[in-house]
């Protein structure tokens, strides 16, 4: 089968278009044929190892120090067709349309793929009826992220959200989810991209490179930093008395600020699960999918053998919602 081989860290040119055996399902996995995957600005994090401690040490010693080595595929989100079953399987047939995302394991970035049907890492579901290859392979990892933050932030009908790194995949869905909550949203991010965020619901929106947002006096109930990049003590006096400061992508300094914030004062912050997500995360997320309240924005497709390109656009930051890679059938 064809996949994108990773065999060293750096930048996107470190990524192969290669020839590799197809694997073979065990007993209690399935065998997907992959139609579609994505990059996201994580798989960018992870191939170039330029991760914030201690999330970048983690990784070098899950995946190998000096150079990967537990996998080769990167790779995380996907949508395709079950083409073969494992004899202890049971929830999926031969010709089920999937989604998935394949958590640590990575491993997308191929024609096929196999995934257990029931896991605490990965997940494997019947994709909504609703959505196309191309737009289910988004959703998984942004979408449940997404949920996962707002549930811990305890978002509630009526209360002022602001999310800066608004753009991304998380990010969109949290704009959309946030509003399904009955929160009030702004949004913050590039001027490029203040339209899209407008068109999926954002109430406010905010050039963040012509206004900062912890200066404007406004306060919220919830401040949700996608990007970690706000400053901690000004987005911190941003939160009413007894807020939630979710940050999605912390290091260390940030970490230890927030569990000491959360200690000594009754603002919250939170920090990235630490724990698979619950498996009923799936159905919400389909069910809001099915009812046309929630939508994925694409902004690029790329077949497989421009992975490398399409990498090298994610790294620019200029990504709205989701980059897609197609992988058409072989004829």
């Amino acid at each position: 089968m064809k996949a994108i081989v990773w065999k060293k860290y750096g930048p996107p040119d470190v990524l192969m278009l290669e020839e590799v055996a197809k694997p073979i399902p065990l007993d209690n996995e399935v065998l997907i044929r992959i139609y579609a995957t994505t990059v996201t600005a994580g798989d960018c994090e992870v191939r170039s190892m330029k991760l914030q401690f201690p999330i970048g040490l983690a990784m070098r010693i899950w995946l190998g120090l000096r150079r990967p080595r537990k996998t080769t595929i990167l790779g995380t989100e996907l949508a395709g067709e079950i083409e073969t079953v494992g004899k202890d399987v049971k929830l999926f047939e031969v010709g089920d349309q999937v989604f998935g995302s394949t958590g640590l394991g990575f491993g997308a970035y191929a024609e096929y793929i196999c995934l257990p049907e029931e896991s605490d890492n990965g997940v494997v579901a019947i994709k909504p009826a609703k959505m196309n290859y191309k737009e289910a392979a988004t959703v998984l990892f942004g979408a449940r992220d997404a949920l996962y933050f707002l549930r811990q932030g305890n978002i509630q009908s009526g209360q002022r959200i602001l999310i800066n790194g608004a753009g991304g995949s998380i990010g969109t869905f949290a704009v959309q989810l946030a509003k399904h909550f009955g929160a009030e949203v702004t949004a913050v991010d590039s001027a490029e991209k203040l339209e899209m965020l407008r068109s999926i619901g954002a109430d406010d929106v905010i050039d963040y490179t012509q206004e900062d947002f912890t200066k404007s006096g406004k306060i919220y109930d919830i401040v949700f930093d996608v990007v970690g990049k706000a400053p901690f003590s000004r987005s911190r006096r941003s939160l009413t008395k007894k807020g939630f400061y979710i940050i999605a992508n912390p290091g260390a300094v940030l970490m230890f600020r927030g569990l000491w914030t959360s200690m000594t004062t009754g603002k919250k912050v939170i920090f990235p699960p630490t724990k698979g997500h619950k498996p009923e995360d799936i159905i919400v997320i389909k069910e809001l999918v099915e009812a046309g309240k929630l939508r994925t924005v694409i902004d690029k497709t790329y077949p497989l053998e421009k992975t490398v390109e399409a990498h090298r656009y994610v790294d620019t930051g200029q990504k709205k919602g989701n980059v897609v890679i197609t992988i058409p059938a072989r004829t």
